[in-house]
């Protein structure tokens, strides 16, 4: 029921996915009249591997956490993440308000042993032309180290089970890759990363900028998520301008259509990889259930996509492999205690 479109766009997406994974089933939560209106104008209420569940109320994309969490207690965002920790489904996709999705799913789910704060991680495209998971997105928008230490715990979780790669590689963003650089906040986090890579917890590669993001410099990027969403925001806006301008340029003269003609496979190719709708579909990571997020703008195509992610998120067994993986991963209380301690605090 949330995001910008609502139904007009969660369902067309949902039958498509259907349509692409045989395997999968779906729960379509919120107001029962209007999604069963929707799916009888699409033709599609009889679909055997859709079921629908009511939901009396729905959390508006300008609701207050409070709201979310203390006023509408039967939601279609609190519903469904109650149907995760009842096992009823194996994760919740939704496109709606950010905070109130964070704060339903960290009420109810709640944080796994050891995580202190969830985190949003997303993708962003690469010259390797393989995925650079990206953390936190926006959740934490003022951290301590030992947040940055376990966004960079579960980042490398998530990789190693999504990606299949053992020990993949952990930049934490810095205003520049010598170790002088950046705020305390970065130094003291780098401290903590460099003592794991000499245990061989991690594989710690050092501070990176900005452009190795796209470089593919590490499989991760750790920042705190007022840095994430800003660089987020920036990356899909530089995307999206980049596919206008050669929409624009190639259809300006006679010549440059013809162009265009002749070379429309790899424009078609160049415009798929710095479509931003292909990269929908955070992951609120730290969390004991899967909760994917979409862009509250995203269209059908767009939240497809988020879809996708969550379905191979729970294909993979992520879940599972995420809650072993951190339980052997992460930083006993004391442990952690007593690093913070050695460390200089963080200026905010």
């Amino acid at each position: 029921m949330g995001g910008d479109h609502g139904t007009a766009a969660t369902i067309p997406a949902a039958l498509s996915f259907l349509q692409h994974e045989p395997a999968a089933a779906l729960i379509l939560v919120g107001l029962e009249p209007e999604l069963r209106a929707e799916l009888k104008r699409l033709k599609a209420d009889g679909h055997p591997r859709i079921t629908v569940q009511h939901a009396s109320e729905v959390v508006a994309m300008d609701d207050s956490i409070e709201v979310a969490l203390r006023r509408k207690k039967d939601s279609s965002m609190r519903v469904a993440v109650e149907m995760v920790k009842d096992g009823k489904a194996q994760a919740c996709v939704s496109a709606g308000n950010t905070g109130a999705l964070m704060a339903v799913s960290r009420y109810v789910l709640k944080t796994m042993a050891g995580v202190d704060r969830p985190a949003i991680c997303s993708i962003m495209p690469n010259q390797k032309r393989g995925p650079t998971y990206m953390l936190d997105l926006g959740a934490n928008v003022d951290c301590e180290p030992q947040h940055l230490h376990q966004f960079a715990v579960m980042g490398s979780v998530l990789f190693s089970a999504m990606e299949g790669t053992a020990r993949p590689t952990i930049g934490l963003l810095n205003v520049g890759t010598e170790d002088i650089k950046g705020n305390e906040l970065v130094k003291a986090t780098a401290r903590l990363l460099q003592q794991d890579h000499a245990r061989g917890l991690l594989n710690f590669h050092g501070n990176v900028e900005g452009n190795d993001i796209f470089k593919g410099t590490t499989d991760v990027v750790v920042c705190d998520g007022f840095v994430g969403n800003v660089t987020l925001k920036a990356a899909e806006g530089m995307g999206r301008f980049m596919k206008d301008v050669l929409t624009t340029e190639f259809k300006r003269t006679p010549l440059t259509m013809l162009g265009a003609l002749i070379g429309r496979g790899a424009l078609r190719r160049i415009g798929d990889r710095f479509n931003p709708s292909r990269y929908n579909g955070a992951s609120l990571l730290g969390l004991r259930g899967l909760v994917f997020k979409s862009h509250g703008g995203a269209d059908a195509y767009s939240f497809e996509w988020a879809l996708k992610r969550a379905f191979d998120a729970a294909n993979n067994n992520v879940q599972a492999q995420l809650s072993t993986m951190i339980a052997e991963l992460m930083p006993a209380a004391p442990e952690r205690a007593a690093a913070e301690s050695a460390s200089p605090g963080p200026t905010l």
